[in-house]
Parts: C-alpha cells; sequence; structure tokens
C-alpha cells in the first residue's frame, strides 16, 4: 500500500515538472485498483493471453499480486513474434479507465519489451486450459504459474502474517526453535537422520559431527518448554519433518507447524480456548484479505465450504471426551474398519464420524486414555480409567487439526516415566501446556483442498523430492 502511495506521488511530483518524465513502475494489482488515470505508467509481469485483431493488440499480464490480469491495450504495430503466452514483458503507456464492467483499469501501451520469450509449444502450461492440480505438481519450477497455486501462494503468505499478527497481538514472544535437533520430542514419527557426506563421513573416522546423533526435528515443543521457563507465552512456527512411508493426501514429509506454549495453566480449557480464537482469527483475516483467491477454491473444488466457514466463525466449538466420543462410535449404524474401544486410538474414519455426528463443526475431543500419549502430558489422576489432560481438535474433512495438552510439572509423576525432563522440572516449574497445528491441513481444511499436497510449494513425500 504504502508502495501505490508513493508511485501516485510520483505521478503528482512528476506532473508539475516540465522536463520529460520518468515512467512510474506499478505492480498488477496497484494497476487495477488506481483511483484515477495516469501518464507514463511501466507495468512487467508474464503474458497470460495474446489476442491480435486487424486494428487492436490485447494482451493480459500478471505479476502474482493479484488472481486478476492487467488489460494492456496495444496498437498491432507492437506485436512480434516472441510475444507469446508465458513471456515475461515490460509495458510502458497510460494508465486508462476501461469500458469494460469487469475492470477499473487497463493499460495504453506506447511500448511493449519482452523481456524473457517463452516457446509456447515446449511450456507445458496452456493458455485458458484448467489444469488438474495432479498435472501441474509434475512441475516444480512452473506450477506458481498456475493461477490456483497462484492464489494458493497469496493465502499462504496472508495466513502466514495473520497466524504471526494473531501471537504478536496477544503477548507471545516468537522463538526459533532448531532444525537440526538431538531429540525425538514425542516419538511422532519416525526420524530423518543427519549424517555428513561420504567424504567427511570417513575422515571423521565414524565419529558423529554434533558427538550425538542428531535429525532434523519433528516439533519444536520441547525447546518452547524450556523457553516457557523463563517468558510466559511463546510460539514458533516453522518447517518440520516426519520420516513416515506414506503417500496419503493427509501426509508430508516435510510440513509447517504452528506450536505455541503457555506458562502458568492448569486449565485445558486455556490452551482450547487459544486455539479457537487462533483458527477464528486467521481464518477471518484470510477471508477478508483474500476474497477472489478463496472464491477461486470454494468456487470450483468446495462449493459449499463459505457458507460453512461463515458458520464455524459464528459459533463455539463443541466439545466432548474421549469416553463421549467412544460411546458415540460405538452406537453408531456405520461399520467401522477399527472396531472402536475405550483404550485403542482413534482412527481418522472415527475423527471424520465424530465431526459428522456432532454437525460438521470443528470437535475438541478431550481427556485421552494414559496409555495412548506421550509422556509429558499431565495426569489427571481420575481413577480406573487413568486419563490425561490431552486435547485434539477435529475438523470436517480432515479430522485431526490441532493436538494440545497440560505438560506433566509434577517431578515425582516424571520420575517413574523418563529422566529428561527433570532438570526443567526442578528449577522454577510451574503449571503450563501448549498445542500444535499443522499449517498445510489448516490451509487445507479452509479451502476445501482434497490433497494435501497441492497446498505447500514444494511437496515432500515419500519417493517425491522434485526440485
Amino acid at each position: 500500500m504504502l508502495r501505490a502511495r508513493g508511485g501516485w506521488r510520483a505521478l503528482r511530483r512528476c506532473a508539475s515538472l516540465p522536463r520529460a518524465r520518468r515512467a512510474v513502475r506499478l505492480r498488477v494489482r496497484e494497476a487495477l485498483g488506481a483511483p484515477e488515470p495516469a501518464d507514463e505508467v511501466q507495468v512487467q509481469g508474464w503474458v497470460r493471453s495474446v489476442r491480435s485483431q486487424k486494428e487492436v493488440l490485447f494482451l493480459h499480464i500478471n505479476d502474482g499480486s493479484s488472481l486478476e490480469n492487467l488489460q494492456v491495450v496495444a496498437d498491432p504495430s507492437l506485436e512480434n513474434r516472441d510475444l507469446t503466452f508465458g513471456s515475461a514483458v515490460e509495458v510502458q503507456g497510460k494508465l486508462v479507465k476501461s469500458p469494460h464492467k469487469m475492470q477499473n483499469m487497463e493499460l495504453k501501451a506506447e511500448t511493449i519489451r519482452v523481456v524473457g520469450p517463452c516457446d509456447i509449444w515446449s511450456f507445458p502450461l496452456k493458455m485458458k486450459k484448467r489444469h488438474p492440480l495432479e498435472y501441474v505438481r509434475q512441475f516444480p519450477h512452473l506450477r506458481c504459474r498456475n493461477n490456483t497455486l497462484g492464489s494458493l501462494l497469496r493465502i499462504r503468505s496472508e495466513a502466514t502474517a495473520a497466524i504471526h499478527s494473531f501471537f504478536q497481538d496477544n503477548g507471545y514472544v516468537h522463538i526459533h526453535t532448531p532444525i537440526i535437533t538431538s531429540n525425538d520430542c514425542e516419538g511422532a514419527g519416525d526420524l530423518f537422520q543427519i549424517e555428513t557426506s561420504n567424504k567427511a563421513r570417513e575422515s571423521a573416522e565414524k565419529t558423529h559431527f554434533f558427538n550425538v546423533p542428531a535429525f532434523l526435528t519433528v516439533s519444536g515443543q520441547l525447546h518452547l518448554e524450556v523457553m516457557s521457563g523463563a517468558f510466559t507465552h511463546v510460539f514458533t512456527f516453522g518447517p518440520t519433518f516426519r520420516a513416515e512411508n506414506s503417500q496419503s493426501r493427509r501426509h508430508l514429509a516435510e510440513f509447517y507447524m504452528v506450536e505455541a506454549e503457555l506458562s502458568f495453566t492448569e486449565s485445558l480449557q486455556d490452551i482450547m480456548q487459544v486455539m479457537e480464537d487462533l483458527f477464528k482469527t486467521a481464518t477471518s483475516t484470510v477471508l477478508s484479505k483474500c476474497p477472489r483467491d478463496v472464491e477461486l477454491f470454494h468456487k470450483y473444488m468446495a462449493p459449499a465450504q463459505k457458507d460453512r466457514l461463515e458458520q464455524i466463525l459464528k459459533n463455539k466449538f463443541v466439545t466432548i471426551s474421549y469416553s463421549e466420543a467412544v460411546e458415540i462410535l460405538k452406537r453408531a449404524s456405520q461399520t467401522f474398519t477399527f472396531k472402536p474401544e475405550w483404550g485403542c486410538d482413534l482412527q481418522t474414519e472415527h475423527e471424520k464420524y465424530l465431526v459428522k455426528h456432532c454437525g460438521e463443526v470443528p470437535v475438541f475431543v478431550i481427556n485421552y486414555p494414559y496409555d495412548l500419549k506421550p509422556f509429558y502430558m499431565r495426569d489427571n489422576e481420575d481413577g480406573p480409567q487413568h486419563t490425561v489432560a490431552a486435547v485434539d481438535l477435529l475438523v470436517p474433512g480432515i479430522g485431526e487439526l490441532c493436538g494440545g495438552s497440560l505438560r506433566e510439572e509434577r517431578l515425582p509423576f516424571l520420575k517413574s516415566r523418563l529422566q529428561r525432563y527433570l532438570d526443567l522440572r526442578k528449577f522454577g516449574s510451574v503449571p503450563h501446556g501448549g498445542f500444535g497445528m499443522g499449517f498445510e491441513r489448516y490451509l487445507q481444511y479452509i479451502l476445501g483442498v482434497d490433497n494435501i499436497k497441492d497446498v505447500i510449494p514444494f511437496p515432500r513425500f515419500s519417493h517425491s523430492c522434485l526440485l
């Protein structure tokens, strides 16, 4: 916005000078939203379509700043053989009011320079063709030129900013947790072990580079817990890695996690409230700042998703206990592949049924069996069933979106389980808890995208690491 204002100030300033004016560079979004016509404007981008008529040449160009293209109107004499779909161009001319209702402004070209030609015969994306997402996934170096991926990347950018703003506005300190770690955190999945190259490994005489085995992180939780001993509210947002041999529509080997930790909290409800507020705040921001981009997904992939999201944003999320969830599943008329029993983990088919049973709204499932969850979750001390203060947030079509818990801060309880956390609990330990949300699953849900591989720029999964 500041850039656009600066551009218009420059235009007005130049208008008062008698000497030759220098063209003001505008992005496509700025040109389309310009409040008034302007002389000497320069726009750069990639050609999305070319249409030549006897008396006029039409181009549509895009620079990634907007889903909408800017129409360029030019004299046919400016056409050349390199001016093709996919070519990079620099257009200079006058910004004028468009006679068409669908657009505010168009660019009347005086010069068109082809910066980078494009061979349309070998270019895998074709003009005005809606390519399946599976097809463009084959071209990681070019898929960002596709309308759907372009919209997705703008939405990712706004969602990332919205998440950071949410935490900053609520007094959280952003922590850069390490990608290389020596711990497995929660036993969340198979790890990628880090090794040096063959030559370096031989010279190291079979010793570890870090003196201990090192891995790519599966979660920043442990490091956040360390920081929560000095800061009451912390969060991290970064890549995590799990070496699961899965090519399902819900799993990636590399994905982004939003994780937070709160000190001085003894209530699982406090954690759940932050999870709900984060979801609603980020989603409202994306819907308001990227309406056209979101509309593209809702129109072609999930026609009813917009109405569902609006209802979800207005209402409280549902909360049920694990025990209640199992009883609901046992009474279901549906036949499950995995029979629901108390003490068994909830499978994806169970999670989706529970969401459907509760009215296709997000559902918190709380208080899971002690034996199902990692050692660090707080013991509820609730008798024969023996549960921990854990919570999973389930959403329609996806299943688990967030997972969190109160952490076990009581030293005697941890001594019987594991020695690793003991020092953190000896020196000024306080009741605390936290959660993690898979960013790609979040985008999958709000946009209605079927495959998680289509909501990340460069998907990594078993047997695939393109580019």
